[in-house]
Order: C-alpha cells, then structure tokens, then sequence
C-alpha cells in the first residue's frame, strides 16, 4: 500500500552523526520536525538550527518550500539562517585575514538562497559590505568574494539599487578602468555595474559618466570577459535617453556611454567585436549570441526616429536631397545652368526615377514608416553606389515595354520591408540568439544590406517579366528571397549576395512547389486511403523520435535572471519513460548530462498535463515585462501532483515543438505542434513514394510483390533555428 501523499520519506545528516532516516509528514510544522531531529542526536536549542538541502544549491527549507521535497531527499541540519547571518557578519569583520576570507567565501555562496540573504539584509549586510568594497582594503579573492555576496544578494530584489552611493560606484568602476586586474573581480564589477544600469534610473547617469567606450573596448579582446563587457555596453545603450543616443561627437574613444549610438558605429569598437569575438577562436556560447543578438537589435533601432519621421514637403532641405537622386541619375556634372533649364523636364524625371508622385515626390515620403529612412537609403546608394544606381534607373526608365521597374517605389516598399523583417523599434527579445555575423562587417551595414536587397528586387522583377500591375507579387517574392537567405546565416555581405543568386525566381518557385508537394500530390481516393493507413505507423515514429529526443534532454535557461550567465538548468526523461529528471548547472552543457548530476526528478506518473503559453505559471508571473511576446511563445510547464509545477522556457522554437510534443506523446495525449504536422506530411509523402515507386517497377506479373520498407528504418534529424 503506497504511503499517504504527505509523507515524504528522506534522510537527514549531521556532522560526525548517523544520518536519521525519517517519514516526514508535511502536515506538521517544520519547527517540530526539527525539534524531533535534534532530539534524536540530543542537541539542545532547537530554535537555532534549520534543515537545508544537502545536495545541488542546498536551499535552507521553509514552509513555503517544502512541498518541493521529494521522496529520497537527503537533507542535512544546519544552523538557522538568522543564526548562520549574524555569526558571517561578525566573522567577515574580523581582523584575522584568514578567517574573514574564509567568511566571506562562505557568504558568497549562501548569498543566493533567499531565506539567509533576507535575514543577512535585515541586519544591515549590504551596508557592511559595501563598505568593505569602498575601503579599497581588499584584493584579489577576498574582493571577488565580497563582490560576489554583494551581487548575489542584490539579485533578489529585496533592497533597491538607488541606495547604492557615489563613492561604491567610484570603485567598482576604477576596478573596470584599472589595467592590471583580476578576472573574477571584473566580471562581477561588469556584472554590478550592468545591474545598477538595468534597475536604477539614476544610477544609470552616474555609471554612464565613470565608464567610456574606450575602456570597455580593452576588454573585448578577453574572452573571460568580453560577454560582461558587451552586456553592459547593452545596458547602457538600452537606458540611454533617446536624446543621447543620437548625438555627435569627435573622439569615440573618450565618449562617455551616454553616447553610445554614435560610438557603435565606430570602426573600431566594431572590427573589436567582429575580430575578437564572432571570429575568435572560441565558439559563441548562448549568453554571448544573445548579447550580440541586444547589440544588433539596439543598433537597428537607431533607424527608428527616421523611420517615423515624414518628410516635410516644404522643407527645402529634405527636397533637395530629391533634387540630388534626380542630378545623379540625369545630371552627371552639377551644372546649375543646366538644372535650370531641366526644371520644366523634372515631372518627367521623377516619372523615370520610379516616384509615385511625379509632380511632388516628396509626398511618397510622407507615410510612416518608412518615412525619411528610404530617402537616407536611396541617398547612399546613389552617392555610394553611383554606377549601380545609375544602371538601374536608366535601364528601367528607358524601357517602352510596361516591364520597367519603378525604383522609387519599389524603394520605399523594400525599406518598410527590411524594417519588418529586421523588427526595426522593437525590444530585444529575452533567450533569443538570432544575431547576424554578416551586420558586424560593415560600417554601413544597414545601408549595404539596402543595396544588396535593391539590387536583388530589381533582378527578380526582370526574372518575372512584371509589370505595375506584379508589384505586390514580385515584393513577397523578394520577402522571400530575403528570409530564406537570413536563415542561412552568411557570414558576410559577399556570401549573402551569393546565397541570393542561389535563390532566384525560379529556385524560388521550385521550392515552393516542393514544399507544396505533400499538400498537393497523391488526391485521388486508392492514394487517400493508402495514406490514411500509412499515418498511424508515421505518427508512432514521430512520437519514438520525440521521446528519444526527452531521454537525450535539453539544458535550459533560468528565466527572470539579470545575470544571466552560469544560470542554466537541464532536464531528461529516464531511459524507460517514467521518470523526468532535472537539475541546475554551472554553464551550458556541450553534450548529454548524466544522471547522476541532475539531483531532482519528478515520476511521470505524477504529471497531471503540460500547459503552454501564457496559461503557464511563470508567464502570469512575468506578464508585465514589455519582452514576453517571444518568450510567451517558447513557455510550457508541467503541472504534476499534488499542486506542483516545473516551468519551462525552450531556447528554440525546435525545442519546443520537440518538448511539448515529447510530453503529450508521454501522457497519451495528440502531438499538435507545426512541426509534428510538417513531419507528418513529409515523411507520409516519403513513404508513399516509396511505395508506389516499388510498385512501378514492378515488371514481372509472376513476380511476388516487392515488401515495402518500414517506417522504423527512416533517421530524421533537424536544424531548425
């Protein structure tokens, strides 16, 4: 007979002493459990101890968390959090070296449970050690220590970051600026500083004017650094004021990060990141894919304001840069003689230029966005690119055939287009990795990246033979053209050019057919029913696949954390689907996670269902942060007895699909993710070509009839991104 839902059978340990081996009835206070422990090794005062966790971050345990203790837990009785707080705050103050580095190694790795670091706070415990940090009496690992404790306990959000003082800021900077300093201690300073900039307004203008540029440039090319470097220089670019974003300068290295828009653009800060890190010798890890993925996102949305900003038709200014593309294309020589002449001829002009509007073109400006960003792109590619610029006007404005291409139109629409794809003004979206190598290569990036696409729009409307009428085809055409190119990741401009030339109209049109192929083929009703019969054996193998995939396990993220780094936490499902097991870890793994390692599990016969999306938990939780949308999107948990939950978010959409997928396979449930759908379709049509390709070559009407191969003998595998 199974034990009542309330007992939990675990093993507590003590120091020197057998461990008790103890059914713990969760209806009881924990007070007296505890009290029944010490008795039973006869310690007295049993006020003064707590139980905590023996293995993985060993958690003190309170009423609030002891419903996450399982059957087999070891646990172990230590001092209680108040008592073990008030003894480390003595002891990091004591004048014996060796007993106050030993002290504060300790803090620091207590600091992150919550239960001592509330009570540690609540005796003034930052206080002290923020005043130890402003001493500037501590070096090397008693520094890294305190750092640590400081920022740890910081993390928990129970004292604001606006009462940190000027003088602290000072000197976790001056660790930042001095040349010769300890790795550890930098990348908590980093860490420190990049906290105080994401949680505090106006700690964000006293940071900005300790640290420049320059100085944080001199850490990219550490690799024990450079990811602390670049989250902060995130940091401060996200909390700038839109003011300072877009100011000028004349030394970027002498910039404060209050100007950290013109800075970015910076050759050198650049061919830093491009060198050092993209192309060093170290593979990029996830936090440091998602850092660039902030930094790319952050510097696109520099082009919002002229994204959102109409021209002003009665602004001579703005209409003078129309009278430019109209010189460049027709001109040749600036002649103001000339262009006084032509006046009467510019209608004509802009006709051929491709506007809209061939009386005022600068109302083909006026809609936002893209607003004034075409104009600043249709600029660079005639003052740039002149010799391109000039073929494609002329070769298209001097067609009789209604084939040409409307190059002021079609401007425009590519602009709108580019800002959609590359979500130009929106947030940066959190555990996404999606940055582009190839927009860390140039200077210009964003304007090439328009010269590449123009160029392309206009050899794709010639492959289609369009006319005014194809527009709105032709520009989906090259919305696809472009996606599917991004996917691949080029590494340069050079190689996006030459994975456009692979995609042309026709490539285009083969694909689609092909990926259609599954939808359209094989209708008539012997070839419907053959299907129906062959999808029960497909879905088995999807759900094999899948939960082979659950027994490989995924290492995921910590959702919520500011510090990022090193918060990770895996999870496998046992080799004979019965067991879910999970545990937190240093860093991401680079294979599979043994067992051994993931110290929590939860029996699947406990699962009561898996939730997605914003019906999860922790999505409730985090409903006001202003970047969920894509993480909504990658959310799920599971919801398991007696009224727990494990939360999720996957580092992929793949991941996801693969997981939720895996676990209603699990449960007994229909797998119903796009994925399964697109993998049902395709290998039903893969089978069944299979089949009927058996049957053609069936040419002997004596001959037995060929065994169809089975499913099982089929090994898919995927790199969705």
């Amino acid at each position: 007979m199974p034990p009542p839902a309330d007992i939990v059978k675990v093993a507590i340990e003590w120091p020197g002493a057998n461990a008790q081996l103890i059914e713990m009835d969760q209806k009881r206070p924990l007070s007296s459990i505890i009290r029944e422990v010490c008795d039973g090794w006869s310690l007295s005062g049993s006020e003064q101890f707590a139980l905590r966790y023996a293995d993985g971050p060993q958690l003190y345990i309170t009423e609030q968390s002891r419903g996450e203790i399982k059957n087999g837990t070891i646990l172990r009785l230590a001092i209680s959090p108040a008592r073990a707080a008030r003894q480390l705050l003595e002891r990091i103050q004591s004048h014996v070296i060796d007993a106050r580095l030993e002290a504060l190694k300790e803090l620091a790795k207590l600091s992150a449970d919550p239960t001592f670091a509330a009570e540690f706070i609540n005796m003034e415990g930052i206080g002290t050690l923020a005043r130890l940090v402003e001493s500037g009496t501590h070096f090397g690992e008693m520094l890294a220590f305190t750092l640590t404790a400081f920022l740890e306990l910081m993390d928990h959000g129970i004292v604001s970051w606006d009462l940190i003082s000027l003088s602290f800021i000072k000197q976790i900077a001056s660790y930042v600026n001095q040349p010769m300093v300890d790795v550890s201690i930098l990348q908590r300073s980093l860490a420190i500083l990049e906290s105080m900039v994401l949680n505090s307004h106006s700690l964000y203008h006293r940071v900005a004017q300790e640290i420049t540029v320059g100085q944080l440039i001199g850490h990219l090319s550490n690799q024990e650094i450079q990811t602390y470097a670049i989250a902060l220089i995130n940091a401060l670019f996200l909390k700038a004021p839109e003011d300072r974003r877009q100011e000028e300068y004349t030394n970027p290295l002498e910039q404060h990060l209050t100007e950290m828009a013109s800075s970015l653009a910076q050759k050198h800060l650049r061919s830093i990141i491009l060198n050092h890190v993209i192309r060093g010798n170290r593979p990029i890890k996830a936090e440091m894919a998602h850092q660039l993925y902030v930094l790319q996102v952050l510097t696109f949305n520099l082009l919002e304001e002229r994204m959102m900003t109409k021209m002003d038709p009665n602004d001579q200014a703005q209409r003078d840069i129309i009278f430019e593309l109209r010189r460049i294309a027709f001109d040749g020589e600036n002649d103001p003689t000339g262009t006084e002449k032509r006046k009467a001829m510019y209608t004509k002009d802009y006709k051929m230029l491709g506007f809209t509007n061939h009386v005022n073109p600068a109302m083909d400006f006026t809609q936002t966005p893209p607003g004034m960003l075409a104009l600043d792109n249709m600029l660079y590619l005639a003052k740039v690119h002149q010799d391109t610029y000039i073929r494609i006007v002329l070769e298209n404005s001097s067609r009789e055939d209604k084939h040409e291409c409307p190059f002021g139109r079609c401007a425009i629409e590519l602009t709108r287009m580019l800002c959609e794809i590359l979500q130009v003004g929106e947030l940066p979206n959190e555990g996404c990795n999606d940055y582009h190598p190839m927009f860390f290569t140039h200077d210009r990036a964003w304007e090439e990246f328009f010269c590449v696409c123009i160029q392309l729009l206009n050899k794709t409307w010639k492959e289609m033979r369009a006319t005014a009428e194809d527009f709105n085809k032709v520009m989906q055409v090259v919305r696809e053209q472009i996606t599917r190119a991004l996917a691949m990741k080029p590494a340069s401009l050079d190689q996006l050019k030459n994975k456009l030339r692979g995609l042309s109209y026709s490539e285009i049109l083969r694909l689609r057919q092909s990926e259609r192929m599954s939808q359209d083929d094989f209708q008539s009703p012997p070839i419907i029913e053959l299907r129906e019969r062959i999808q029960p054996e497909i879905l088995e193998l999807i759900k094999q696949q899948r939960l082979n995939r659950l027994c490989e396990g995924s290492c995921f993220r910590k959702l919520g954390n500011r510090r990022r780094q090193e918060k990770f936490w895996f999870c496998r499902l046992s080799l004979n689907h019965k067991v879910l097991h999970y545990g937190d870890l240093e860093e991401s793994p680079q294979g599979e996670v043994p067992f051994e390692l993931l110290s929590d599990k939860i029996p699947v016969s406990d699962i009561k269902s898996v939730v997605t999306g914003k019906d999860c938990p922790h999505m409730k939780e985090k409903s006001a942060l202003k970047q969920n949308k894509e993480v909504l999107e990658l959310a799920f948990s599971v919801l398991y007895d007696p009224d727990e939950t494990l939360n999720f978010v996957a580092p992929n959409k793949y991941e996801y699909c693969i997981w939720t997928d895996g676990l209603c396979a699990l449960l007994g449930r229909e797998m119903g993710s796009d994925l399964t759908r697109s993998d049902l379709d395709t290998l039903i049509s893969m089978e069944m070509k299979l089949r009927l390709l058996d049957l053609e070559n069936i040419t002997i009407p004596d001959a037995p009839p060929p065994v169809p191969k089975e499913p099982s003998s089929y090994n898919f595998t995927y790199n969705y991104s």
